[in-house]
């Protein structure tokens, strides 16, 4: 762990000088994010080449070192950026505390999330290996929030049981920084409110404490709030422990909506040199969505076009200098594609396979329940202009004749704050975030989820950009109010002081307090250590493998999706025949080339006149005999062809022998 935050803070340190410039008292809080995409790009193209990944690291050395000589780093600079680093550390403590609690690698995505992570470690190549279609590569997914902790994993020495238990710690630490700069360019006072953004619940969750639900159906439920669909927001993404795509881009989606709000509300005072560094890190940002979570980029490649239709309305119109107000429209979308063009050029992903028109929208009381919080307060800083212009509720009469009466509620604030003259950011944030919840009442991403849950990933993987939108505004909005009447001079001073700290300890004590654990806590950072006293055989075997080198491919039992079967190539990275079969089929869409897979696994294991062949046909060198291989099959292996290499606690290794 103190080689990770020793890494992080190396990065921050060397990213830190180049920002100074443009960011001044923020750049400190920019270069957390910004370092982590600049390590990720590099390491990454490192990878392309098939050099060593840690080579990334000696470029932020250099400029500390430079930084160094130059007298950057005085004590009052560093001084000035502690308090940056408070806002990284404590947020990152409290979630290594929720992944100490509960570390195992062992329910839901988190056996999909380390497979790849340790198939980057094990083969740091560009792109990846598929841990579960051997001979196959990850260029069918968005795996670049992998390589992120991967790279970090094999650069800090840190294996990948405990890399992926330090990944979401880091991603909720940078996420709270951004959120806090953040607060410095929209807020006056209370900027702290917006680390709630990433705290809080659904009102759906309150609904199912207020029933007496368990705290494990708190959880769960409030995120199916919506039938048919997933409905999550950060905190339970954060509890669940999912090291996901869509977990890793928070970060990043908060860090370019910093970008671009530093962008918007400070360009006419950005010589020409700052507003290249801004609009080189909003590339950087936009560039490497796709790679995270591609479905971050269809939200956030139109708002950089509507940051930079504001900046040239704001700012171009009314100086000479019109070329310089469009130079983040223009150059940001080139600049993002070129950045990653290897990475398009090589994606080979099923994709989505059109739009269409949602039949049966939400009901208005599961609507509420996901996003009823943040509505209320817009619904109540909209109040006097209903009042003034009660004309403008019929915008709601064409979705209520159609019945998509979600839509019509969210459809009245979004009118009321489009019919002002001039939105201040924190409005245009809330009229981005109403925007997405109410499209996706009328539009979904046609995938391949089948016919019942059609509308899944819409709802999952855009409802999480429309939560940081409108909970960032809504709580801007809130501070404003509470400035405004004064409730918080209220509080006596002494209190007033401590509250601060108190929040700290009330936040550290939290994982403790309350059940995180699941029913799988082993208080470690270890994510495999749970299989000593669950599978010790699996535990051993898994050890033994981990310490192999070499070009391996391995046969293990296929048992379906989100089961233990599939474990030895996930817990090392080892590619195995056929892992997850449905996973595999919505990246490939290609199911007569998985089920094949499945059949010659099967046959490898049950007919040994073919299992040498077969392993041959996928140039498997290991096979895999341990207690869900007995019970899926019926296990018969031949006499030759095969010399076995392990044999402890039920479990037995074979290498293919050379022809």
């Amino acid at each position: 762990m103190l080689a990770w935050l020793a890494t992080i803070k190396i990065l921050q340190l060397g990213a830190w000088p180049a920002l100074d410039r443009t960011f001044g008292r923020l750049a400190p809080a920019v270069a957390y994010p910004a370092s982590i995409l600049i390590f990720t790009i590099a390491s990454w193209y490192l990878g392309l080449a098939g050099l060593p990944v840690w080579l990334a690291l000696i470029p932020f050395a250099g400029l500390i070192v430079y930084g160094g000589y130059t007298g950057f780093y005085t004590r009052e600079r560093l001084s000035s950026g502690a308090m940056w680093d408070l806002v990284f550390l404590i947020p990152f403590l409290f979630m290594l505390e929720v992944r100490y609690i509960n570390p195992t690698i062992s329910y839901a995505e988190k056996f999909m999330d380390h497979a790849f992570i340790a198939s980057i470690m094990q083969t740091p190549v560009v792109p990846p290996l598929d841990p579960w279609y051997a001979g196959g590569t990850l260029a069918v997914y968005y795996y670049l929030g992998y390589w992120i902790f991967g790279a970090f994993g094999l650069v800090t020495g840190v294996p990948s049981p405990v890399t992926f238990n330090l990944a979401l710690p880091t991603v909720f630490g940078l996420a709270a920084v951004s959120l806090y700069a953040l607060g410095h360019l929209i807020m006056e006072r209370y900027r702290w409110l917006l680390l709630l953004v990433l705290l809080i619940p659904n009102p759906s969750a309150i609904y199912q404490i207020l029933i007496g639900s368990t705290w494990f159906d708190v959880l769960w439920q409030s995120t199916r709030t919506i039938p048919d669909t997933i409905n999550e927001y950060p905190i339970f993404s954060m509890l669940w422990g999912d090291v996901h795509p869509h977990v890793i881009g928070i970060f990043n989606q908060i860090f370019l909506l910093l970008i671009l709000i530093f962008a918007l509300v400070k360009w006419e005072a950005l010589a020409t040199r700052g507003r290249i560094v801004v609009c080189a890190l909003a590339a950087l940002s936009l560039g490497s969505m796709p790679g995270i979570n591609t479905w971050d980029v269809l939200v956030y490649a139109p708002i950089v076009i509507v940051f930079g239709l504001l900046i040239w309305w704001r700012s171009g119109r009314e100086t000479s200098g019109t070329k310089q107000s469009l130079m983040l429209l223009l150059a940001v979308p080139p600049l993002s594609i070129a950045l990653y063009l290897p990475y398009y050029l090589q994606l080979q992903s099923a994709g989505v396979e059109g739009i269409g028109i949602v039949p049966a929208p939400s009901e208005p009381v599961s609507f509420l329940l996901v996003h009823g919080f943040f509505l209320a307060i817009f619904f109540a800083y909209c109040a006097r202009d209903i009042a003034k212009r009660p004309y403008l509720l019929l915008i709601t009469v064409p979705f209520l004749a159609t019945g998509y009466v979600a839509a019509a509620i969210a459809a009245v604030p979004l009118a009321y704050l489009l019919a002002r003259r001039q939105l201040s950011v924190t409005e245009i944030l809330a009229v981005l975030g109403l925007a997405i919840i109410l499209i996706t009442e009328l539009v979904y991403l046609k995938d391949n989820m089948g016919e019942t849950y059609y509308r899944m990933n819409t709802i999952f993987k855009f409802y999480l950009p429309a939560w940081i939108l409108m909970g960032t505004a809504a709580f801007a909005i809130l501070a404003r109010w509470l400035d405004t009447t004064g409730v918080m001079e209220r509080i006596p001073e002494r209190f007033g002081r401590a509250l601060p700290a108190l929040a700290v300890v009330l936040l550290l004590a939290a994982p403790f307090a309350i059940n995180v654990d699941f029913g799988y806590g082993t208080h470690t950072l270890d994510g495999l250590a749970y299989l000593e006293s669950a599978h010790p055989g699996d535990a051993a075997a898994v050890a033994y493998l981990r310490n192999l080198s070499g070009d391996l491919r391995i046969v293990e039992a296929e048992g379906g999706d989100y089961t233990y079967y599939s474990r030895i190539s996930s817990f090392t990275g080892i590619p195995t025949i056929i892992g997850m079969p449905f996973h595999e089929y919505m990246w490939r869409n290609d199911w007569p080339a998985v089920s094949g897979r499945i059949d010659d696994v099967r046959a490898i294991y049950e007919e040994p006149s073919h299992t040498v062949e077969l392993m041959r046909k996928y140039d498997a060198t290991l096979l895999y005999v341990g207690d869900p291989e007995r019970e899926k099959y019926a296990v018969s292996l031949p006499t030759d062809g095969l010399s076995e290499i392990y044999n402890e606690r039920g479990v037995q290794i074979y290498r293919i022998t050379p022809e």
